[in-house]
């Protein structure tokens, strides 16, 4: 008899009676490791938060990405270090490039990556590294020459037309064989000359996988696969998990009978969906491989990263069966030894596409952004989505280092990093983030209720030319009636949350900035600034601080 999926949902829930609290799926497998060494670098459920702790105390990443081809000379980076130091990056964010580290099958050179450590140590930056293996933006290109020449051994994946593709197939043992030994090898080396001291904070495991130009591998080997049974360990997953299954795979699932053995079509059914089940399952499994022997060794918190679709594209037309949110739990059942699936953001939508990356127990880390987007994106990621670090991509290429919005924006979220790990701890944050499409947010905190709206609504806001600019940034609850407002271009009106008939003001706005973690007021605000008590404004001109009491009457 076909078992309807939400009555089985709604009856498993109903059996175990509690409400389902959702952690991080790879801390429990982080912790259970023995590779580990006294203060390195951890994922931690603290309150309301899962953090990265380092050395016993929570960091908060505020990083940035290099630019593919400048970590590869230690001579080029010299250049590039004090820009890095002048945008107050703490993180810096850098590949390992396979075919430099391994140019010989057996042969390890770590020059890069030393040098790579040392400089971060000297600019007092932390780091967190790429590994640039099989696969880099679904594509084999940083594999060594002589893996890429040897195609006999290490065959490639075709397309549905029979043509070999620049990606290795992920159903190559040699491949998987090499590509661990080699991230073995690279784990050793950090956990050598870098266990008491804890610059390394984590690591990336391949780089953007995914499948093109169709969604699945037609090699001798995939077409194998594909006809294959469903490993028993997915379909394990699947029961276990019925009840919080991604609607689409559950609605697959589902349409089938929820089979529990069967080919991938099968269980399934047929189409581009399931051949995209079908890989992201194999490249989970292979990246879980990599990252577990690496534990292994050295037990560092790892993610991986998501390339993203476009709205309408169908599994082929964009790199497809990587770690994204339809895909999240193959992944999770696939690749246990992953901590973290991340996504890199290059479209507009940025408050869409992490709120779909922060669920399920799913800590959310956003390595590689748009340099191009308002640094308010990273301000909304820690205060609404408790994110644990933000990291522009090619940051080095932002003109004025030491004065352009990423270096004010981050200047100021240094400051706030106390308050910021303190409060998503707690649950004292809000984050807002508003442009052309979204122009007004409510929040409620402490013992009143905030309209935040885009500076572009008041009519004596000043204006540049061109688009909407995005806007935003974050609310600290300090007491019920008293708060830090941080960000830039944000408009805030008030009223108490509670009492029918009574009206909010201002006791005091103070324009100010933290030193040696010490608040230090420069401006008292209570006049044109605030409109005469009407509001809080915080000017788009740059990124601006207050620290605002209020009282009801």
């Amino acid at each position: 008899m076909k078992l309807n999926l939400r009555m089985f949902r709604a009856s498993v829930l109903a059996a175990i009676g509690v409400s389902i609290l959702t952690v991080p799926f790879g801390v429990e497998h982080a912790a259970a490791q023995v590779s580990r060494t006294p203060g390195m670098p951890r994922l931690e459920v603290r309150g309301a938060a899962t953090q990265l702790v380092v050395d016993g105390k929570p960091f908060l990443m505020l990083g940035g990405e290099l630019n593919n081809s400048n970590g590869s000379s230690t001579e080029y980076m010299k250049s590039v270090w004090p820009s890095l130091v002048k945008m107050n990056l703490n993180t810096v964010i850098v590949p390992v490039y396979w075919e430099l580290m391994e140019p010989e099958r057996g042969r390890f050179t770590f020059t890069l990556v030393d040098d790579m450590i040392a400089a971060a140590r000297a600019n007092r930056m932390k780091i967190v590294f790429l590994w640039f293996g099989t696969w880099k933006n679904s594509m084999s290109i940083y594999v060594p020459e002589w893996m890429k020449k040897d195609t006999a051994t290490y065959p490639r994946a075709y397309s549905a037309a029979g043509s070999p593709q620049e990606i290795v197939s992920p159903f190559s043992a040699a491949a998987l064989d090499a590509d661990r030994t080699a991230y073995v090898a690279l784990m050793k080396h950090i956990r050598s000359v870098d266990a008491s001291v804890h610059t390394v904070l984590m690591m990336q495991v391949e780089n953007e996988i995914g499948m093109l130009p169709d969604a699945r591998d037609h090699s001798v080997l995939g077409e194998r696969a594909y006809a294959a049974q469903v490993p028993a360990e997915l379909i394990a997953y699947l029961r276990s998990h019925t009840a919080t299954l991604q609607p689409g795979l559950a609605q697959a699932w589902e349409r089938s009978g929820m089979k529990s053995a069967g080919t991938w079509e099968e269980v399934f059914g047929p189409g581009v969906q399931t051949e995209e089940y079908f890989m992201a399952w194999s490249f989970a499994k292979y990246t879980n491989v990599v990252a577990e022997a690496g534990k292994n060794v050295y037990a560092l918190p790892t993610f991986v990263n998501a390339a993203l679709s476009k709205p309408g594209q169908l599994p082929g037309q964009y790199p497809s069966a990587g770690p994204l949110p339809h895909l999240f739990d193959i992944w999770k059942a696939g690749a246990p030894s992953i901590d973290m699936l991340s996504v890199d953001i290059y479209q507009k939508t940025f408050a869409e596409w992490i709120a779909r990356f922060d669920c399920s127990g799913n800590p959310l880390f956003i390595p590689e952004v748009s340099n191009a987007q308002s640094p308010a994106n990273a301000f909304f990621a820690f205060a609404a989505h408790n994110a644990i670090g933000y990291s522009p991509y090619s940051i080095e290429s932002l003109a004025r280092p030491e004065d352009n919005e990423m270096s004010q924006a981050y200047g100021m979220l240094h400051e706030l990093t106390p308050l910021i790990l303190d409060g998503q701890a707690k649950g004292t944050l809000a984050g807002v983030l508003l442009d052309s499409a979204a122009q007004t947010a409510t929040v409620a905190l402490g013992d009143y209720v905030f309209t935040v709206k885009h500076e572009y609504t008041w009519p004596y806001a000043a204006r540049r030319e061109g688009d909407v600019p995005r806007i935003g940034g974050m609310i600290v609850l300090l007491a019920p009636d008293e708060f830090y407002f941080a960000g830039t271009g944000m408009i805030i009106t008030f009223a108490p949350r509670i009492g029918k008939g009574r009206m909010a003001g201002i006791v005091r706005a103070d324009e100010g900035s933290f030193r040696k973690s010490a608040w230090v007021p420069v401006r008292r605000m209570n006049g044109d600034q605030t409109h005469q008590g009407r509001h809080i404004d915080l000017s788009g001109s740059g990124f601006h601080m207050q620290r605002v009491k209020f009282y009801t009457y």
